[in-house]
Formats: structure tokens, C-alpha cells, sequence
């Protein structure tokens, strides 16, 4: 099923995104992720595409077992940045013939090491081509408090109005840990005249490391009221799980109180994290 008709759905809609293996010999360990994920009841699961496409054979491997083999909706990652119109038409072939329809369209972080050409440098040249090529649902991915690559948040929105434009069907936020952002980002798109759908997601920050790599890597700000809870619980990891754990239930909490119908969920291919959040939204989510 194509995600923009289960988004339309009149129900919470909840996803999960894992990452493929590194290593071939990993494959066993996420399809058990897949597995107890899918026992979650997901509406979709999206499967991540490694720098450079290091992943993309597994990517394309793992999508095809949610897809085909657990018959939960697939959503396969694409990046573009340092690939060739051939490469992408060969992934896209590929997906097609593994039944997958449903595409999130990155443009992917630019490679340190890369000197060769760049034949896409924006995610909405491989929307294009995207939809050129097939009848694909295209999923895109948005910033509430804005792309770290671009000063100002209007130009930003401009621009994914423009991506929008191009035939994206749905959109997912990069995390965030103030709600308030993310509602001020609504009018701001709404107002923009952006009309699809965005999924919220949500990552659960259950350890120390993760607050730093998350705040570097996003950019995204961290509430006093965040900052306090690694604070005090970062040196105790049984406690910052379970506080982590609280505060991302929190937030999906006051989404749904908001009338958001969509959770998207970064697991980081810890399924148990998933299980405990969902075991707290068990009445509210179904």
C-alpha cells in the first residue's frame, strides 16, 4: 500500500525506521528488528540508505523482507548527492521489481573524500526523476527549525514548497524535542501553501552519548526541561533509558492531544525502546 493512503486513514498512524547491516553476516540480526518491530503493529517501517549508497543492496534486501515477506508497507531510502542518473534509474529498477512503492528522496550529506561531479545536488532533482520513472509514493524530509545548511527558515520553507510542487507525497521532520517548534512549523508551511501531509519524528534519547551526537547532528534545539533530565540521569543508564523513554511518550502524548495523526519513530534498530513507548500509548494510539 502507498503511505499517502494510509496517512489518510481516520486513525493514528504509527512508523518505525531501522537501518540496514553493515556486514552481510548481520542480515539475521535485522529481520528479528523487522520481526518484533512488525509484532508492533507498524503501519510502515523505512529502511535507511547508508553514505554513499554503502548500503543500498541491503537496503533494497531488507525492504523487500518487510515488504514481501512480513507484508508491512516498506519505505525504501534514496539518496542522490554523489550517485549518476544511470546508478539511480538501476536502484529504482531494482525496487520496482521488488514490489516496492514507496521512495523517501534524500539528497544525502555531501562525502568528505568525494572529487567527482555532482550529477544531483538537490533532493528535488531526484523527485524528477523519481516520478519520471514510475508510479512511486514519494516521501520527503523537513526541517522545523529549519536545514542547517540554510540561514533562513523562510528561504527553506520556499524551498520545500518547491520539492512539494514536485510531486512529494508526504513529508518527515528531522527530530525534535520541543513540540512548540513543530506547531509553529505547521502554520509555517500551511501557510506556505504545503498541504501534505508531515510525520512527526520522534527520537528517544535513552543514553548520554545520544544527546550530544543528536544535538551536532540535527542541529536541533534541547528544552531546559531535556537538558535537565540528561543532567541528572546520564550517569545512570537504567534511568536515562527510562527517562528518555518518559519524555519521548510526552511528546507524542501532547502531539496526538494536538490532533496530529501521524508518529514516526527513530528506533535505531532497538525494538525493545519501540515496545516500551507503544506499551504506554497502548489504549491512546489503538
Amino acid at each position: 500500500m502507498k503511505i499517502k493512503e494510509l496517512l489518510n486513514r481516520n486513525k493514528v498512524n504509527f512508523s518505525c525506521e531501522i537501518f540496514p547491516p553493515k556486514k552481510d553476516t548481520d542480515f539475521s540480526e535485522v529481520f528479528d528488528v523487522v520481526d518484533r518491530i512488525g509484532e508492533l503493529g507498524a503501519d510502515y517501517i523505512s529502511v535507511t540508505y547508508g553514505a554513499g549508497g554503502s548500503t543500498s543492496k541491503k537496503t533494497v534486501e531488507v525492504a523487500s523482507y518487510i515488504q514481501n515477506q512480513k507484508q508491512t508497507t516498506a519505505l525504501a531510502h534514496l539518496t542522490c548527492i554523489d550517485s549518476t542518473p544511470e546508478q539511480i534509474q538501476a536502484e529504482l529498477a531494482e525496487l520496482k521489481a521488488n514490489g516496492i512503492e514507496n521512495i523517501m528522496a534524500l539528497r544525502g550529506d555531501k562525502p568528505k573524500d568525494f572529487t567527482g561531479p555532482h550529477n544531483y545536488n538537490y533532493a528535488i532533482e531526484l523527485i524528477r526523476d523519481i516520478h519520471a520513472s514510475g508510479d512511486f509514493c514519494v516521501g520527503a524530509a523537513c526541517y522545523p527549525e529549519g536545514h542547517v545548511e540554510c540561514p533562513h527558515k523562510q528561504e527553506d520553507i520556499a524551498h520545500l514548497k518547491e520539492k512539494v510542487d514536485a510531486g512529494v507525497d508526504f513529508l518527515t521532520t528531522q527530530m525534535f524535542f520541543d513540540n512548540n517548534l513543530f506547531y509553529k512549523f505547521l502554520y509555517q508551511t500551511l501557510a506556505a501553501g504545503i498541504t501534505v501531509p508531515i510525520v512527526p519524528g520522534i527520537m528517544p534519547i535513552i543514553n548520554a552519548r545520544q544527546v550530544k551526537r543528536s544535538a551536532e547532528l540535527s542541529g536541533a534545539t534541547m528544552p531546559a526541561r531535556f537538558l535537565a533530565i540528561a543532567d541528572k540521569f546520564s550517569g545512570d543508564p537504567l534511568s536515562m533509558e527510562q527517562a528518555g523513554i518518559a519524555y519521548a511518550t510526552d511528546q507524542i502524548i501532547d502531539l496526538i492531544a494536538n490532533g496530529v495523526k501521524y508518529i514516526h519513530l527513530y528506533t535505531m534498530n532497538r525494538p525493545s525502546t519501540a515496545e516500551k513507548i507503544l506499551n504506554n500509548l497502548s489504549h491512546i494510539i489503538r
